[in-house]
């Protein structure tokens, strides 16, 4: 990059700003770097900082659009926009993913738990969520799922990150907030593996052996060096739930600490999307329904509402449906309209692949020109034979 310091007051729409002139923790951006798009955004940006520093090489997909000649262009420049981010998440959640393997592993054979190992792998997944959470969730949503049990504890950690964002943790609450995250379930390394891959309705029993899961982790965890209590009370009490109805203590309400209330919360939306030995994968939307649903009684009502407008009803990555019966993929939100997200569309409304997928903005339509278009609902990953990664990757 080439970045040129440039005073809040000279900025103008189409500029990439790059840099700031204070940590980016200090500000309430969603992103590290965006586009100024009109005067209305100089002027917020003017409210926290005095200078910022301008690429002035970027020619990134926004101010690209600006200058595209073609609707073909426009669909052109987003999608490799797209690429370039998912591509940068994807080789960081790979990483992580192996050197959590290897703590796990580790931990199977009877070795104690690395706690700094840990929080090295899962560091970089907190930079993905700062340059694009779109790009990460994304990539959650359409990744190869594999085994649920490896998968689960580093797709909970990045949702953490998006939802601790969001309401603005710092970065040393979000460092314990998803290493706590990663390592929720190292208990169930200990557990049989018969009753973990068991697809029929547990005995009570059993249902015992999985809730001890907890308890075991942080015995587990609690002899690392340098470990920190808020990700020990993480692993112990994020099945702890806000009526008393969760275990292993049946803590109630603000008792239950406030990363542990997130963690809880990303974990039953990730189970919920995640196929499981005893249940199928439901959509972000139903899941997203459900939390709302559990919202005030189960889980922190503010917490619910902050983690669906940080992710949107229809996140990035999913499948949807039109009211005309077109078919398409969430490719961006929009951060005031959550139901109104850029879509876009590859089927046509007789479910036939249109020659060149073409980019609609929900949020921003000719109404009087083509009439108005919303999602009705989302569909499950596949249908009608559409590999969503392909349109990322």
């Amino acid at each position: 990059m080439r970045l040129v310091k440039v005073e809040v007051s000279s900025l103008r729409p189409g500029m990439f700003v790059a840099e700031l002139d204070r940590p980016w923790l200090e500000t309430p951006f969603a992103l590290q770097g965006f586009v100024i798009r009109n005067r209305d955004e100089i002027d917020y940006v003017s409210n926290y900082v005095d200078h910022v520093y301008v690429d002035t090489e970027y020619r990134g997909y926004k101010y690209s659009l600006k200058l595209a000649s073609s609707p073909e262009e426009r669909v052109r420049q987003k999608r490799l926009a797209i690429r370039k981010d998912y591509k940068k998440a994807q080789a960081t959640f790979a990483s992580a993913s192996t050197a959590l393997d290897k703590v796990y592993d580790s931990l199977r054979n009877g070795n104690e738990v690395d706690i700094v190992k840990v929080r090295d792998a899962i560091s970089p997944l907190i930079e993905s969520v700062f340059r694009n959470q779109e790009a990460v969730a994304a990539l959650l949503r359409l990744q190869d799922s594999g085994d649920y049990r490896y998968q689960h504890g580093l797709s909970m950690a990045v949702w953490a990150a998006i939802l601790g964002r969001h309401i603005g943790l710092h970065r040393e609450e979000l460092e314990k907030l998803v290493v706590g995250c990663a390592m929720c379930d190292v208990g169930m390394t200990q557990l049989p593996r018969e009753l973990l891959d068991q697809a029929q309705h547990l005995s009570g029993k059993q249902t015992e052996i999985i809730h001890a899961h907890t308890k075991i982790g942080v015995e587990m965890v609690s002899n690392s060096d340098d470990v920190d209590a808020e990700v020990l009370a993480i692993i112990e009490f994020h099945h702890e739930r806000m009526d008393g109805s969760g275990y292993p203590w049946g803590m109630e309400g603000f008792a239950i600490p406030l990363l542990a209330r997130i963690a809880g919360l990303v974990d039953a939306y990730d189970a919920m999307i995640s196929p499981r030995p005893y249940a199928k994968a439901r959509t972000s939307h139903e899941a997203t329904q459900e939390l709302l649903d559990m919202k005030g009684s189960k889980l922190q009502d503010s917490l619910v509402e902050q983690f669906v407008q940080a992710i949107g009803l229809f996140p990035t990555g999913t499948l949807v449906e039109l009211n005309g019966g077109e078919v398409g993929i969430v490719v961006a939100q929009n951060t005031t309209r959550r139901l109104k997200p850029e879509v876009l569309l590859i089927l046509d409304e007789d479910k036939k692949l249109l020659p060149k997928p073409r980019i609609i903005d929900l949020a921003n339509q000719d109404i009087a020109a083509n009439g108005e278009r919303w999602i009705t609902h989302e569909l499950l990953a596949g249908s009608y034979g559409i590999k969503s990664d392909e349109y990322f990757i």
